[in-house]
């Protein structure tokens, strides 16, 4: 089933860079920037975080917390917030489950080979845990104005 604007967020709990738990669900009472990208350290998803990170500052004065995730491990997400002064957490999920529950973890296709792999889609959830938003067609580079 797909989600949609108004279902709950699914929880989930997993890792973030420093190997410290998270769960969805601590996040209650905060709107939350939930982000999957594909990659650490590619064009595109080094836009997008930088982008979010250049926008840090409105993004919280509007109330949003930001969580990135993607399939990379926590060393590798270490790297990424040290590389780029990221100042949100990342969360590896590295078995695709949260991208499963969240329907990201998609089938794609380059060069005539199909194969699967992350869709980059933001959510937006309320203090209440509902998604208010889902962003599908993500700019990297002008993300925050999407979110906003």
């Amino acid at each position: 089933m797909a989600l949609k604007i108004g279902n709950k967020a699914p929880d989930f709990e997993s890792i973030n860079q420093n190997g410290d738990k998270v769960k969805l669900s601590d996040f209650i009472g905060k709107k939350v920037v939930l982000y999957f990208y594909p990659r650490d350290n590619t064009p595109g998803c080094t836009a997008q975080a930088c982008n979010l990170k250049d926008n840090y500052n409105t993004l919280q004065q509007n109330g949003y917390t930001i969580l990135g995730i993607s399939k990379d491990s926590p060393k590798s997400h270490q790297k990424f917030i040290n590389k780029f002064d990221l100042p949100f957490d990342l969360i590896a999920d590295e078995d695709q489950s949260v991208h499963i529950k969240y329907g990201t973890w998609i089938e794609k296709s380059m060069y005539g080979k199909n194969y699967m792999g992350t869709a980059r889609w933001t959510f937006l959830i309320d203090e209440k845990g509902n998604i208010e938003n889902i962003i599908q067609k993500v700019k990297t580079k002008e993300h925050t104005s999407q979110i906003l």
